[in-house]
Parts: structure tokens; sequence; C-alpha cells
């Protein structure tokens, strides 16, 4: 918490907590003036972080505890990723409606 208040009266107008236990985010949350913003550090924080992608589920490979998949679109992306490749290898994008 030392360095929490270091980094304050230093003129951070904020803290990111990342990855430490919710308590010791709670005690250094309420120690100091300036918002925490947590990312895998408890509801005690004044504001969170979950990464677009990784919500989103387009991110497969990395899932640690504090991720929460609101979607999974990486099949559905993968697979108008691929149908756009086979319709310009097929010479059928662009077609004539979809160029001037």
């Amino acid at each position: 918490m030392y360095d929490a208040r270091l980094l304050q009266e230093t003129g951070c107008f904020s803290i990111v907590l990342e990855k430490i236990p919710a308590s010791l985010a709670g005690r250094v949350t309420e120690s100091i003036r300036i918002p925490t913003i947590g990312i895998g550090a408890g509801a005690q924080c004044d504001g969170q972080v979950l990464v677009l992608h990784d919500m989103l589920g387009i991110t497969q490979d990395f899932s640690p505890r504090f991720l929460r998949r609101y979607q999974n679109l990486f099949e559905e992306i993968k697979g108008a990723v691929s149908h756009y490749i086979d319709d310009v290898k097929k010479l059928d994008f662009p077609n004539e409606r979809e160029q001037y």
C-alpha cells in the first residue's frame, strides 16, 4: 500500500491492479483517493477491465480465472474469413453488384 500511496502522491490519476488477491486490492482501494482499476483483482476496485477480444471469445488460447466469456465468436469469425477467402479465390468477390 505504500507504493500505491507513493504513486498517488507523485501525480498518478489512477492505478491498475492486476491479478492480485481481492482482499489486497480492497485494502489498496480504501487507502488511496485515486481510482483503482481491476484486472482479476476483485470487485472492490473502482472499475474493471475485461479485454473485448477475450470477452467476445475471439481469443481462444488465453483463459485466466478472471476471464468471463460472454460470447464465442471465434468459430463464426473463422468461418466468415474462410468464406471470404474462398469467394476471392473463385473470383466471386467482388462481383458486378459490388463495384463501381
